[in-house]
């Protein structure tokens, strides 16, 4: 734990009482409906919340309602309605066990029912959903592998790369609702220092989520349902920082997806943000000195350095107040891309991108299979600011208040990108 999130705690209780989650992330709710909670279950949950120290129970106790009405469903032969109630107790599970920042038993026994809840489902969807485990550097890695319906050869396949606070399980309702159904295999991964992997030993480092990737890309491009050239990325958060990372070492991804992601320095969510960030963070990198992690890895992980080695076609969407990047930066740091690419920026939003949350994930998975199937130039650069209101300015996704004005970091990197 850090400094700031033990001295902290009683900020974010209170937030918690008096704002309940939206207090801590504004406007997550839809969000959250797109990782596959229903807002029913959301609402229970945190009725039963006024305090950090509530929420593994309260998520507990809504799982186990949801769970045991999917097993009376399974038992009428009522398949459908059993594997939507257990995809939402799995969620609910994963959130349980999220709420632990340490090895601890709870932690382990909701990831175990979890893991039964998604086993469920594989059994019911005539295995469609598989849970995936791969060797990887002496430990293992975990993902869920989404197959469409019916005799599938030789189609895309998107790579679906959970954010810091999220898992695997977390992308079992887009996977069929923006990739399956339009016969997209979907592979929903945890890399290092995420859920179930971490749980089993393997930490994050500065480059080892990258080897992941690649790990992932191996086993999707052996599946005969799969076209091994036509394998995306779509990252959250934290996962689109990794998307970054993983396109600038692996050349076989062939389009890049990214919302909400750490663009720029991260100063801001480690050191300036709620404190629960730094503090997981941690725990999924080992480290248990703070001023060593920050020389160590915080320090270092910009990605300025590695921008200009991607080369398919990459998108950016972030919402015009990020609480976790400074959208300069992000605009900075698409500057720097050399390969086909495009950014939205998305008025008056914030690092969750509640207010356009059903429109991102099918945008972003429509974005990924025209780049997958070649229909963008090589010289693509589109640029828009998404209004509130409804309308886009094109040519650029600077706010429009700052009536043309570019900030000081957008320049520098200009200047950069022009010279090599």
């Amino acid at each position: 734990m850090t400094q700031r999130s033990e001295g902290q705690k009683w900020v974010l209780d209170i937030a918690l009482a008096l704002g309940g989650f939206d207090a801590l992330h504004p406007e997550a709710k839809p969000t959250m409906e797109q990782l596959g909670h229903d807002h029913t279950d959301f609402d229970k949950v945190f009725a039963m919340v006024k305090s950090g120290a509530m929420l593994p129970k309260a998520w507990a106790t809504i799982a186990s309602q949801a769970q045991e009405r999917a097993e009376h469903y399974e038992k009428k032969g009522f398949q459908a309605s059993a594997i939507d109630l257990y995809r939402r107790a799995a969620v609910m599970w994963g959130r349980a066990q999220y709420s632990f920042f340490a090895d601890d038993p709870r932690k382990a026994i909701f990831r175990g029912k979890c893991n039964d809840c998604v086993a469920s489902i594989s059994r019911l969807s005539n295995q469609r959903v598989q849970r995936i485990v791969l060797d990887f550097e002496g430990k293992q890695i975990y993902a869920i592998l989404h197959l469409p319906a019916g005799d599938v050869q030789n189609a895309p396949a998107v790579i679906l790369a959970p954010g810091m606070d999220m898992i695997k399980e977390d992308y079992l309702f887009a996977a069929q609702q923006y990739y399956t159904s339009r016969g997209i295999v979907a592979l929903s991964i945890e890399g290092p220092g995420q859920g179930e992997t971490v749980s089993n030993g393997l930490k994050v480092d500065l480059t080892n989520y990258d080897r992941a990737a690649s790990c992932y890309i191996d086993f999707l491009s052996q599946l005969p349902e799969v076209d091994s050239t036509r394998i995306g990325f779509f990252g959250i958060s934290m996962g689109g920082y990794w998307g970054m990372r993983a396109a600038a070492h692996d050349p076989r991804i062939g389009a890049l997806v990214t919302f909400e992601g750490v663009y720029g320095e991260f100063e801001t969510i480690f050191n300036r943000a709620q404190p629960s960030f730094k503090a997981n963070f941690m725990y999924m990198s080992g480290f248990h000195d703070e001023e060593t992690f920050d020389v160590q890895l915080g320090s270092k992980m910009k990605l300025w350095d590695i921008a200009r080695k991607i080369k398919c076609p990459i998108f950016m969407g972030i919402g015009e107040f990020d609480e976790l990047t400074r959208l300069e930066e992000a605009l900075a740091l698409y500057e720097l891309l050399h390969s086909p690419k495009e950014m939205r920026v998305y008025e008056n939003e914030f690092h969750p991108l509640g207010g356009v949350a059903a429109e991102i994930f099918r945008f972003g998975a429509e974005w990924a299979e025209r780049a997958l199937n070649g229909e963008f130039a090589s010289d693509r650069d589109e640029r828009a600011f998404v209004h509130r209101n409804g309308r886009v300015t094109e040519g650029s996704a600077a706010p429009t208040w700052w009536l043309g004005a570019k900030p000081i970091e957008i320049e520098i990197a200009e200047k950069t990108y022009t010279t090599t």
